[in-house]
């Protein structure tokens, strides 16, 4: 007798900025070599394009008629380290680094607030599962995008320890380095960028940010990306083993 296939296996990885989700879902994915999806990544390419087409990130009418006429793909190819990671392509091109600069980070709340965008975007990600096992990372996975999933995770740290990481992190730095003025960030407009960050997110009307009410919180202030990639995955496989 023919079995059907086993669906995708999809961990789902919330929280807050600078919390570790990035690094975290980048280990997990590389550990169990399934596809590493970052949602943020989507929010802010479609961001960067706005700014790059001199839209209002306010304007909502404006930013949904350029996504009616944005041609939008996503693929996977495995980077430097060996994980399949998201890439998003708009009308064909990556743009890259760009989706990471203090510009784009200080618009993206804007934008990924309009019900249009959100409708659009999480319909891709759900479509993604074609490509197999995923780490989907953002910060309305467990809620909104798979509700479903048994693996669910909610990751926060202490604001002085997320306001450092973000601005150690070397995407962070390489993007503020290929932006015109080329001035990085200092800690405390990192710190005032990622409070506000999460006050929009968390009161905004559509999908705002919060925990999955069976999801698992991880306070990674005291832990490496290492060491937290490492407790998810124990809690998984214990989780597959009951």
């Amino acid at each position: 007798m023919n079995r059907e296939p086993s669906p995708p296996v999809i961990i789902a990885i919330d929280g807050t900025s600078g919390s570790g989700k990035s690094t975290v879902a980048r280990l997990l994915a590389k550990l169990l070599d399934y596809g590493h999806v970052d949602t943020g990544s989507m929010y802010r390419a479609i961001t960067w394009r706005v700014l790059k087409e001199g839209i209002d990130p306010k304007d909502t009418p404006q930013v949904v008629t350029l996504l009616k006429r944005l041609r939008y793909e996503c693929e996977f190819a495995r980077d430097e380290q060996g994980i399949r990671r998201l890439r998003n392509l708009l009308d064909g091109n990556d743009p890259g680094l760009a989706i990471r600069a203090a510009e784009v980070e200080k618009a993206v709340s804007a934008v990924s607030a309009i019900p249009e965008i959100r409708h659009f975007l999480v319909g891709k990600q759900r479509e993604l599962v074609r490509f197999g096992n995923l780490v989907v990372e953002g910060r309305d996975i467990g809620t909104v995008v798979f509700p479903n999933t048994p693996h669910k995770f909610y990751l926060d740290a202490d604001p002085a320890v997320r306001a450092s990481r973000r601005a150690a992190d070397p995407s962070q730095i390489a993007a503020n380095a290929q932006a015109k003025n080329g001035a990085p960030m200092q800690l405390q407009d990192v710190s005032r960028a990622i409070a506000e960050r999460d006050k929009l997110d968390s009161t905004r009307a559509v999908a705002p940010l919060k925990m999955a009410g069976d999801a698992t919180r991880v306070d990674t202030s005291a832990h490496d990306a290492q060491g937290v990639a490492e407790l998810i995955l124990r809690e998984i496989r214990n989780r597959a083993a009951q």
